[in-house]
């Protein structure tokens, strides 16, 4: 029986994005499902581009996210002498080579084969074959180690999401797989990490698929089992177009800054892609029950951010509101709101749960619990007339008298007032609501002036 072992394994290149995310939570499920362990690596060969901030912003997404990994973070710079070992290896036994080829004789090889109207491909004048006579070895120039792709027959698998496929070999080139400098390359470092990490299944974007044929070959030429691979389709913005990092929110950065939970962030990205039947609203561990390889659709998805609200409004509704209030504090210290003098923060989120979509929207609604707000013009022209200003003096006369402070109490001397005044409800509601508020748009207002307090409430509408 296959022991399930799964991997994330981003390059350090800029800030964890949505569709990184997707790719991780696809591979966390599926080892969660099948008891298996999932690793994180991060692929940081690329030096010009690799910065220790993608590092840290990667582990910081994948914690927020709450992905947790068996294993790892591995890094790969720090396994360069495995690799170079295997190379070797690959040199010894045949399977690769050393190319001297300039940079110039490229670029005319290029030049050449665009003119005949062909593919610009390597061609193999260094490649080792039996009676060819190779090239004089050139003075000056530092060879990179090709691999020495098959020319005959095709390379083939069996996609969990895409299902059969097969590539000729003649459309393969011999890849670099070690730079001049003695740095491997990608594709090389890849096959090498998932082998000695024993990778079964290799789950990732499919911006991958065409990488997957030479990965292959380099399996087989190491003498190692090839991995199942599933090839996940890429994510689309909501105009149908590739999520870019200038034009979308992309990164797990934003999600955060704009007051969603990462529940409902993991919600929405099981859904691109990928369905039971039609439940919409589940949580991880109804995710990971569920979750199969074959229920992936092979298809692009399209990002739907109204979707997305809609989601992290049912996961606001079932969350603790002590968790919630330590979330939405700190969007409140972000507008200068102390909330140490008012109600506690968690009886607020209670009250606001039900009428917020983001935690920057709940704390919005929040602030008037702690810092009166001034009407708008046009809400005093309309609920703050002179007779509301004096029908709001009365209710706050009898309002002062209560003996008990609470929304039941509340509740019933405001339809009282409202029958002794002769007047529909909202004359009264909404001039309360203007006055104590600041805004006419908030939760029952017997349960508002109850959490605000007596002193408070008598003191707004004394203002």
């Amino acid at each position: 029986m296959t022991i399930v072992r799964t991997r994330f394994a981003p390059s350090p290149t800029g800030l964890l994005h949505i569709g990184g995310v997707r790719t991780a939570l696809f591979s966390w499920a599926y080892a969660r499902k099948h008891g298996g362990a999932f690793l994180l690596r991060i692929e940081d060969t690329d030096l010009e581009r690799s910065t220790p901030e993608s590092v840290a912003a990667i582990l910081d997404g994948m914690h927020w996210v709450g992905l947790d990994y068996d294993e790892g973070p591995y890094y790969q710079m720090q396994r360069m002498e495995r690799y170079k070992e295997v190379i070797q290896q690959l040199l010894a036994s045949g399977s690769a080579y050393l190319c001297y080829t300039s940079r110039e004789e490229l670029d005319q090889m290029r030049a050449d084969a665009e003119a005949r109207g062909e593919k610009p491909r390597y061609d193999r004048r260094w490649r080792p074959e039996q009676g060819k006579t190779l090239p004089v070895v050139p003075e000056g120039i530092k060879p990179v180690v090709r691999f020495r792709t098959p020319v005959d027959g095709v390379v083939a698998w069996d996609d969990q999401v895409k299902g059969r496929i097969e590539i000729g070999n003649v459309e393969l080139d011999d890849l670099i797989i070690a730079r001049p400098d003695g740095t491997p390359t990608y594709n090389f470092c890849v096959v090498v990490d998932d082998v000695d990490m024993q990778i079964s299944h290799v789950i990732r974007g499919d911006d991958h698929v065409n990488n997957t044929p030479r990965q292959i070959h380099i399996y087989e030429a190491i003498g190692a089992p090839v991995p199942v691979f599933a090839h996940l389709p890429m994510i689309l913005n909501e105009s149908g177009a590739k999520m870019s990092k200038r034009r979308d929110a992309v990164s797990v950065v934003d999600y955060d800054a704009q007051g969603f939970l990462p529940e409902a962030l993991l919600n929405y990205l099981a859904r691109l892609g990928w369905g039971h039947g039609d439940e919409e609203f589940f949580t991880l561990d109804q995710f990971v029950g569920w979750f199969d390889l074959k229920d992936v659709s092979p298809s692009s998805s399209r990002f739907d951010r109204d979707k997305l609200l809609w989601l992290n409004a049912q996961h606001i509704k079932t969350v603790e509101p002590q968790r919630l209030a330590d979330r939405v504090a700190g969007f409140l210290a972000d507008k200068a709101v102390d909330t140490t003098g008012g109600p506690a923060l968690a009886d607020v989120c209670t009250l606001l749960k039900d009428r917020s979509q983001t935690l920057v929207e709940m704390a919005n609604q929040a602030e008037y619990f702690y810092r009166a707000l001034d009407p708008t013009d046009d809400v005093v022209e309309k609920h703050l007339t002179p007779d509301d200003e004096a029908r709001l003096g009365f209710f706050a006369e009898g309002a002062a008298k209560l003996e008990t402070w609470d929304a039941p109490t509340l509740s019933q001397f405001i339809k009282d007032f409202v029958k002794q005044q002769g007047v529909k409800m909202p004359q009264v509601g909404m001039p309360l609501r203007a006055k104590v508020c600041g805004i006419t748009n908030t939760p029952s207002v017997d349960a508002v002036l109850a959490l605000l307090g007596r002193d408070e409430v008598l003191r707004r509408l004394a203002a």
